[in-house]
């Protein structure tokens, strides 16, 4: 790896400007690597986790939920946020199970990704779930999640065609086609 110093830039010092119940904003004054300051705002987030899971006929389990900020149902693998100390495993399985009401023997660790690199901390660990078995969701209150099965090729077509567009998503639609 080459020596990135000419492009690194250095927390002078910082303030907490928003603190919420899952997002924090942070405005830090940072000295650029020719020696000028600039002000950097970011979202700290807590960390996520997302489930590709894999139905015994090879289709992929989705969600369909409403998403308030864009105003609009996004097609999306199972996802959620880590709690304070939790694992990263125990976090998808929990995920899986209260989201779509299933639960996988098989799980295999795929990789992370940073879904918003300009303006947010957060991390999405990916997992795929094999070996599922049905059961009942157990949603939090307030959480409206519609499960549907898709197989991959309908997922790609969506990339593709720009009806799936949720950038977690997208990654996992690599992430399947690339180990399914």
């Amino acid at each position: 790896m080459q020596d990135d110093l000419h492009l690194t830039e250095t927390r002078i010092n910082g303030e907490r400007v928003y603190d919420g119940a899952l997002l924090h904003i942070n405005r830090d004054r940072v000295r650029l690597p020719d020696g000028n300051e600039a002000v950097r705002e970011y979202v700290v987030h807590p960390g996520a986790v997302m489930i590709i899971p894999v139905l015994p006929d090879g289709r992929l389990l989705m969600e369909r939920q409403f998403r308030y900020p864009l105003n609009r149902v996004f097609v999306e693998f199972p996802a959620g946020k880590l709690d304070a100390g939790e694992e990263l495993l125990a976090c998808a399985q929990r995920e899986l199970e209260e989201e779509t009401g299933y639960t996988a023997t098989r799980w295999d660790y795929l990789g992370v990704t940073h879904p918003v690199i300009s303006y947010a901390t957060e991390e999405i660990h990916l997992f795929l779930a094999r070996e599922l078995t049905a059961g009942e969701a157990k949603l939090d209150e307030g959480e409206f999640v519609e499960t549907v099965a898709m197989p991959l090729s309908t997922l790609v077509a969506g990339v593709l065609d720009g009806s799936i567009t949720d950038a977690k998503t997208v990654a996992g639609i690599f992430w399947a086609q690339q180990k399914l």
